[in-house]
């Protein structure tokens, strides 16, 4: 958990679950796979046994950790804030019973002050839950797709109870092509940082931003990445595109 976060497109993380599996190309340089074994280093003992030593990199072992302890936490916090759910784990994983989850689910029903950003890559299990779930209008919800490969995570996002729907185009590898974005309600795209970084052409970017403005979708850029992201920045043909999701459909500039 964070009070706040360094995403550009959230303003705290919250993690009811820790530990993930490898899934797909995405995953390859995860973020979390690597900051894990230093939070466990650190004394978080939900991440204990997450991670195991590949080489000189940290990789997944599958194990997760459920931590009932944190579903307190949102009802702590007063003042409404966006809020990105699991940025450690993925709450949709096989080993994340459908128990769990209502548990994660009945903690956003009731604080509907804030606004729940839940981000999968397990899709089908995402389709297949849905209707035992309860879609209050303050959880979007997201799935990650990073390469052409992926695009099928799409039309399962679709089928879903979600009342805000979006995509996180992050980490971009590959060119998407074109895109269907019936039903979609905000986009997001970010290239991958950190070591080893793979390199996302500046074409595929604007390809699904036109696609975007084309659809009336609102598009947020994240980053171009790299080793050292910093150095990138995040500004698209000369300007920085902050786009929201509105309650009434149209674009909300943060």
């Amino acid at each position: 958990m964070s009070d706040k976060s360094p995403i550009e497109w959230t303003d705290s993380t919250w993690n009811p679950c820790a530990g993930c599996t490898v899934l797909s190309a995405g995953c390859t340089h995860c973020y979390a796979m690597r900051m894990a074994p230093r939070l466990e280093a650190m004394g978080m003992e939900k991440y204990a046994g997450t991670t195991r030593k590949t080489g000189k990199r940290a990789v997944w072992t599958g194990k997760v950790t459920l931590d009932y302890a944190s579903l307190k936490i949102p009802y702590s916090w007063k003042k409404g804030r966006r809020v990105f759910v699991n940025s450690m784990s993925d709450l949709l994983h096989k080993d994340v019973p459908l128990g769990f989850i209502k548990k994660v689910f009945t903690v956003m029903n009731e604080t509907p002050r804030h606004q729940y950003q839940l981000l999968t890559k397990r899709a089908e299990r995402l389709e297949k839950l849905s209707p035992r779930l309860m879609w209050t209008p303050n959880i979007w919800l997201g799935v990650s797709v990073e390469n052409a490969d992926t695009l099928f995570r799409i039309d399962h996002l679709r089928n879903t109870g979600a009342k805000v729907k979006f995509l996180s185009l992050e980490p971009l590898i590959g060119d998407l092509g074109e895109l269907d974005l019936t039903g979609i309600d905000w986009v997001i795209v970010g290239g991958e940082s950190g070591p080893r970084a793979r390199p996302m052409d500046p074409e595929w970017v604007r390809r699904i931003r036109d696609q975007c403005i084309g659809q009336r979708v609102p598009f947020h850029f994240k980053q171009w990445g790299g080793v050292v992201k910093s150095k990138h920045g995040r500004t698209l043909d000369g300007r920085t595109w902050d786009e929201f999701p509105a309650g009434d459909g149209g674009l909300v500039d943060a």
